[in-house]
């Protein structure tokens, strides 16, 4: 049921979370580290005495119209992420205080982060992925969920945030408003059983003078019913547990690198 919530209910939490922010800085300018934007795969070498054939995929003839190949980097089938330009998740070994902040400036895009194998990702919460859910959904909620967490990343940037304090601060935000979003659905769930009985009898008596396609009535009232007993809630945990998450990252104690370095 957790997974179920966390699927099914984040995305759309953390699309109002970060939505507001999207607009703030238009233009980037602000460096990013070419190590950030290391590959997220690459293929392992082959002995030169044994080489090992490799299918590769075959792009459209040539004479097949409004055909465009898509080319980029291939990930693995259980890293479920789609998204070009990913960075590896960072691990620092400082956290800058807050300090030298300022309004919105341009600031270029962070790039965003790519999940461990196997797993959904929601800033600093990691699930793996469950059994029954198909790898193209997992893929989109992993590619939504980084896409904010970038996003919101980027505005801290453009404010003067230093990239460890503000990769901090938009992994907190996002992965308490995924907790908040499944706290609030699961607070949800009874109302959401009544409202899906009561959308499915109001389907039911609509659908009934229209049988036997007047029966796709009865499911689909009942998932409005229950979506809107649900949803009102779990967006409503996932702005608290975004706030919470938002906090906690500006207030954790910097650490330092090391000692600075001598004149």
């Amino acid at each position: 049921m957790g997974y179920a919530v966390a699927a099914g209910a984040v995305p759309v939490a953390l699309s109002l979370v970060a939505g507001g922010t999207a607009h703030a800085a238009p233009e980037r300018e602000v460096a990013v580290s070419p190590a950030e934007l290391v590959p997220v795969a690459a293929a392992a070498p082959v002995a030169e005495a044994a080489p090992i054939p490799e299918e590769q995929p075959q792009a459209p003839a040539d004479d097949v119209p409004n055909v465009r190949p898509y080319y980029g980097e291939r990930y693995p089938d259980d890293v479920l992420s789609s998204l070009q330009g990913a960075r590896p998740l960072p691990a620092y070994g400082y956290l800058s205080p807050v300090e030298n902040l300022h309004g919105p400036a341009p600031a270029q895009p962070v790039p965003p982060i790519t999940p461990p194998a196997g797993v959904l990702r929601f800033g600093d919460v990691q699930v793996d992925s469950p059994d029954w859910l198909p790898r193209e959904q997992a893929v989109q909620i992993n590619d939504a969920a980084a896409a904010q967490e970038a996003g919101l990343a980027t505005f801290f940037d453009s404010v003067g945030m230093e990239r460890t304090r503000s990769d901090r601060v938009a992994s907190q935000t996002v992965g308490s408003a995924a907790v908040g979003a499944a706290a609030g659905a699961a607070f949800a769930a009874p109302f959401g059983v009544v409202g899906a009985a009561a959308g499915g009898a109001i389907g039911a008596l609509v659908g009934v003078p229209f049988m036997p396609i007047g029966l796709a009535a009865v499911p689909l009232g009942a998932a409005y019913g229950a979506g809107l007993m649900v949803a009102p809630l779990a967006a409503i945990g996932a702005g608290l547990g975004a706030g919470v998450g938002a906090v906690q990252g500006l207030a954790a104690p910097p650490q330092a690198l090391g000692p600075a370095p001598q004149a």
